[in-house]
């Protein structure tokens, strides 16, 4: 099923703030927020066990907790499997995100692609999203950014087990659509090439953004587009980079990468118009895409990331903005739709 067909709105929540993602976040300032994300008739949460271990699922089915079920879309991934064990936080090897996550829970993160594992990760994504059933189930992070030059085999592995699993439950309508969510072109490009699975649509982190999208653009859009799948883009604000913050892709920001930032900001404020706005519009002008997800940790973020949807741009900013040489010349933009 067409990932277009599944979500009712645009504007999704990804949750990875939730898994204390940078720093230790209050509870109550966590379930405040989905709640502030419900409130503004956001109904698309986005989530995985490797999230805190475990504790940005928690929290949301505690947000969700009496909510119509009917009325929401919840993805998750698999992948991680959360043991109960205790291990140290600081051993952990989570590739390029690095401590990302060390004020999450201590559990003890394993990486199984198997059939099994992606079967076991559902059940217990079940139990702490405190829901019976989930609709979009993701294969996380089978990419170069966690695996290096082992990726292909992780891959490999992911392809006879999580992928034909989600297949099945697919096909028996457990679940409505699956994919990969990944920060990575390349395992997108290279599940599009296969003819033994058929994903529904994918999750791209970082990768169709005002700051990086070239290779997206040119090497899996249009193939989403042609085959009627959906691509959600997940992190449009590149880790906050793009709206003022100090990190790009998990990382300190570069000085190319800033130096891009206040060329858009400058370009913005010329024409009275936010930087989230340009972010979140120029996404989602690519036809190939059925929402966007930022992430958010406190309810006026939320607030922030309606009203960047709904602002008005003028069609002369985003026409500076392909003059300049800001955006691929071939990339979509809301003044062609």
């Amino acid at each position: 099923m067409s990932l277009k067909n599944i979500l009712t709105s645009r504007l999704g929540f990804g949750a990875a703030p939730l898994g204390n993602m940078f720093r230790a976040i209050p509870e109550e300032e966590a379930l405040a927020t989905v709640e502030a994300a419900w409130n503004e008739g956001i109904r698309f949460f986005d989530n995985a066990p490797f999230y805190g271990a475990g504790l940005a699922e928690i929290r949301m089915g505690q947000a969700l907790a009496g909510k119509p079920r009917d009325e929401y879309v919840i993805a998750t991934k698999v992948g991680r499997l959360i043991l109960d064990e205790v291990e140290d936080v600081s051993a952990r090897d989570l590739g390029e995100k690095g401590d990302v996550f060390k004020h999450g829970l201590p559990n003890r993160i394993v990486n199984d692609y198997s059939a099994d594992a992606t079967l076991r990760s559902i059940e217990d994504s079940l139990k702490r999203l405190k829901t019976d059933r989930i609709d979009i189930v993701w294969v996380h992070d089978v990419a170069q950014d966690f695996y290096g030059d082992e990726w292909l085999d992780v891959f490999e592995t992911a392809r006879k087990g999580a992928f034909k699993a989600l297949d099945r439950l697919r096909d028996e309508g457990v679940i409505k659509a699956w994919g990969l969510g990944v920060n990575r072109v390349e395992p997108i490009e290279l599940l599009l090439g296969l003819e033994s699975n058929r994903p529904d649509g994918f999750l791209l982190a970082g990768r169709y953004t005002l700051l990086d999208h070239d290779k997206a653009l040119q090497r899996v859009m249009p193939t989403v587009a042609e085959r009627g799948l959906g691509l959600i883009v997940g992190g449009p604000y590149s880790s906050g980079a793009l709206v003022g913050g100090p990190n790009f892709e998990y990382a300190p920001a570069t000085p190319a990468i800033l130096d891009k930032v206040t060329r858009i900001k400058a370009l913005a404020d010329r024409h009275g118009i936010s930087v989230k706005a340009a972010g979140l519009q120029f996404a989602l002008a690519n036809p190939a895409v059925a929402a966007v997800i930022p992430g958010a940790s406190r309810p006026d973020r939320i607030a922030e990331d309606s009203a960047a949807l709904a602002e008005v741009v003028p069609a002369d900013f985003w026409r500076d903005l392909r003059a300049t040489g800001l955006v691929n010349p071939a990339a979509p933009l809301p003044l062609d739709v």
